[in-house]
């Protein structure tokens, strides 16, 4: 619609027609859960426009209920099924392709249950809707990807018991495995049961509700089950019709067009260059997809002049109860796929200046390339995610190095930021890493730091005594330079590596034995990460002698 809407703007004499298999046209896809939670009570919101609003406003042809089934591009014509069981082939000049995808449907036995339902139409939303209103209380949510993390939210907000589960090893797939395992926290807060790193096998259809058969013999009762395990582009027809495609994504130029002469291709049906690895997938995210359409208008209408469809970043927020978890540019997996070295920062500043009231952390992740370009960050947190993510989306997308980001003259006063904002302090711990004044070291080598090097914790002594790892010595970054002289008996020639609560106090103690011909790095992220990379292994490994609140 984006594009139709664009073509119109620039040529007024032009006879657009837009063809829309479903109900509906240009919905909001991305209201459907808050509609099934409740929080958007009348489905008629979700409704951006009408066939008849959009005739009034733009003069457009909009038809629903039309799906295109056939395209002769030699003719240059689509054939097209028309509710009812009539067909009709339709010439074109120029065709634009945005069938967008469907949701994948596993090799499950029983998905065919009428409690099954997945959230892509209004439709679907609609009567997830009147399920929770008919009396269920028991669902099933199967992937915890965006959409199946709101959905389960949504259905958790609706007083249900939820089971949300999801064969990665942890929800939200694309984000750093620290950063989930908080938001995993946060779910089961809701009371929902996350239940990672197993399949659904079979749902089994009973006469008022299924029984979800799991892959490691578990089983859960339903009296529904939303399936989000993702979707594939819907290009089955163009890709028969010579579309060129990429594991049934269409393949198009920087101005979208396609293989076949006169026919354009956007959404979340094309397969697109990631903007930091290169690798080339479809990105099935709103605002790519909106601004594409326009881009290509431009170029239909506009040939010679029109802006090339830059790569997508990825940028991506989601809610999850009190907690916002966003990402931007590649994650670890991503890098290490396509063979990018690089360095992660992990860093939890608080989002406002801490002595103002409601003061909370960023927790904020950083990838940066040896050559000091920001390749991906992430966050999670309750205030404050979505401006740093979508600051260092804006460096990514502009180039900037993560020493660039020092210089970034942000927004400040107690409310709303610090003087040296989340994202200033990134470039700073960035910059440092990469010309040696900080040395890091990660909770992922922990078993061989244990085994080889003397960890040195530099919390005060009620901080130590509240859970430490065992082995380690404690001296609080404000006594080490009198007790280098310990610190080296205690190493023995071996490395020291340092930790604190979140790496600031560490990387100052860092500084100290560097200076003094220590073999030293200190612990990105700190406990607070540690803690989170651990997860389970936290509280059978670190030791407590006492109790630690912090004030």
């Amino acid at each position: 619609m984006s594009c139709a809407a664009r073509a119109r703007r620039l040529d007024e004499t032009a006879d657009i027609v837009v063809l829309e298999r479903g109900e509906h046209v240009s919905f909001a896809n991305c209201g459907l859960p808050y509609h099934v939670g409740g929080e958007i009570a009348d489905a008629g919101r979700l409704l951006v426009q009408t066939p008849e609003s959009l005739r009034a406003a733009l003069d457009l042809d909009v038809r629903p209920g039309h799906e295109v089934v056939g395209l002769d591009a030699a003719a240059r014509t689509v054939t097209v099924a028309v509710r009812g069981g009539d067909t009709e082939v339709i010439g074109y000049d120029a065709l634009v392709l945005s069938p967008g995808a469907r949701a994948v449907r596993p090799p499950i036995a029983g998905l065919d249950s009428p409690r099954v339902r997945t959230l892509r139409t209004v439709g679907d939303a609609v009567s997830l809707r009147a399920r929770v209103d008919a009396g269920a209380t028991r669902a099933v949510v199967l992937g915890a990807g965006f959409i199946g993390l709101e959905a389960a939210e949504a259905l958790a907000m609706r007083g249900l018991q939820v089971t949300l589960i999801e064969l990665a090893p942890h929800v939200l797939p694309p984000l750093e495995p620290e950063l989930a395992r908080l938001v995993s926290a946060e779910l089961t807060r809701l009371g929902i049961v996350v239940r990672t790193g197993v399949a659904a096998s079979q749902v089994v259809h009973g006469e008022d509700s299924d029984l979800v058969r799991l892959a490691d013999g578990g089983a859960v009762e339903a009296d529904l089950v939303v399936l989000s395990a993702g979707v594939r582009p819907d290009t089955e027809v163009f890709e028969a019709a010579g579309v060129a495609c990429r594991d049934g994504a269409i393949l198009v130029d920087p101005h979208g067009r396609t293989s076949l002469p006169a026919v354009w291709a956007v959404g979340d049906a094309v397969a697109t260059g990631d903007a930091v690895t290169g690798a080339v997938r479809p990105v099935a995210l709103a605002g790519p997809a909106n601004r594409a359409g326009r881009q290509v208008a431009d170029d239909i209408v506009r040939p010679g002049s029109a802006r090339s469809i830059p790569a997508p970043v990825g940028t991506a927020i989601v809610r999850a109860g009190g907690l916002t978890a966003a990402l931007t540019g590649a994650n670890r997996a991503g890098l290490e796929a396509a063979a990018i070295t690089h360095h992660t920062l992990h860093l939890h500043p608080n989002q406002h200046a801490g002595y103002f009231p409601g003061a909370t952390q960023v927790h904020l992740v950083v990838h940066v390339g040896d050559d000091g370009r920001l390749l991906g960050a992430q966050a999670v947190g309750t205030d404050g995610v979505d401006k740093r993510i979508d600051v260092l989306a804006t460096a990514i997308r502009a180039g900037l190095s993560v020493a660039d980001l020092i210089d970034l003259d942000l927004a400040y006063a107690p409310p709303y930021g610090q003087a040296k904002d989340a994202v200033n302090l990134a470039g700073m711990v960035g910059e440092n890493v990469l010309n040696g004044t900080l040395r890091l070291w990660y909770g992922e080598q922990l078993d061989a730091v244990r085994a080889d090097a003397l960890v040195l914790d530099v919390r005060s002594v009620a901080e130590y005594d509240s859970g430490h790892l065992p082995d380690s010595l404690n001296v609080p970054h404000t006594e080490l330079r009198q007790r280098l002289a310990e610190v080296r008996d205690a190493a023995a020639g071996r490395p020291v590596r340092v930790l604190c609560a979140s790496g600031v106090r560490s990387a100052i103690a860092h500084r100290v034995l560097a200076q003094s011909g220590f073999d030293s790095a200190s612990l990105s992220g700190g406990m607070l990460t540690l803690r989170a990379v651990l997860g389970d292994r936290c509280d059978d490994l670190l030791v407590r002698t006492g109790e630690f609140v912090h004030a």
